[in-house]
């Protein structure tokens, strides 16, 4: 009995702040290196020599520059809609559901006398079934498509196991699913381990979407064409 009360203590206790700052250092990190692994955009500026005219207009017309959704719409929508439409909603799920939800407002509130806005319990519960739906979509896609399995590993499925398990034991613990007191301790330890790995992973992606598309120039910048480029 006491080794598992010890072993809840360090899980509620000094594991969260061992995975928040594991989260929190590693994506300083990862932010660090990508700036160190690009460099700034160069911008060139054309002179005309002095005392000679200036070439004449070309007479072909100038091809129209493409919106953000235009680039968008050709880039990846045009790919694959329902993998994008799948994925936006998914990640969407994924990331404002433990944000939002009561049960984490609740412990942010008697840790730190603040929170943020809580989503009712059951748009959050239905939340937690799209993450997990998503998670049975990408796992089966891994399994039955030739060109995905082709290229998955092991590694592959673990990397989604860490990311879907916080919100299945969440579901679990919720609807009060097996033993309660096991469940939550699971659902903490799961959530702990999805931090620690973000930085490491694949899963650094999540805040590597910005850098990649907002910051990083290539053909699926978004915003004004982003400000940096690879070494």
């Amino acid at each position: 009995m006491f080794g598992e009360m010890s072993m809840y203590d360090f899980i509620r206790g000094p594991l969260v702040w061992i995975a928040f700052l594991v989260f929190i250092l590693g994506t300083i990190y990862q932010v660090v290196r990508f700036y160190r692994l690009s460099r700034p955009k160069e911008r060139y500026q054309v002179r005309v020599p002095f005392g000679k005219p200036p070439k004449e207009p070309d007479e072909s017309p100038a091809e129209p520059e493409l919106t953000w959704w235009q680039c968008v719409k050709l880039s990846v929508v045009g790919v694959n809609p329902v993998m994008v439409s799948v994925t936006t909603v998914f990640h969407l799920a994924l990331v404002l559901t433990p944000l939002f939800v009561l049960g984490h407002n609740v412990l942010l509130d008697l840790a730190w006398h603040a929170s943020l806005p809580s989503l009712p319990e059951a748009v959050a519960d239905g939340l937690t079934m799209i993450v997990i739906a998503g998670g049975i979509f990408f796992l089966l896609r891994r399994i039955f498509v030739d060109r995905v399995r082709a290229i998955s590993t092991a590694y592959d499925y673990v990397v989604l196991l860490i990311a879907t398990a916080p919100f299945i034991t969440g579901f679990l613990a919720y609807h009060h699913l097996f033993d309660y007191d096991t469940v939550i301790l699971l659902h903490m330890l799961a959530g702990e381990i999805m931090l620690m790995a973000v930085p490491f992973t694949k899963l650094v992606h999540m805040p590597y979407f910005f850098i990649n598309r907002f910051v990083l120039v290539h053909e699926n910048t978004l915003g004004t064409g982003g400000s940096r480029i690879w070494r």
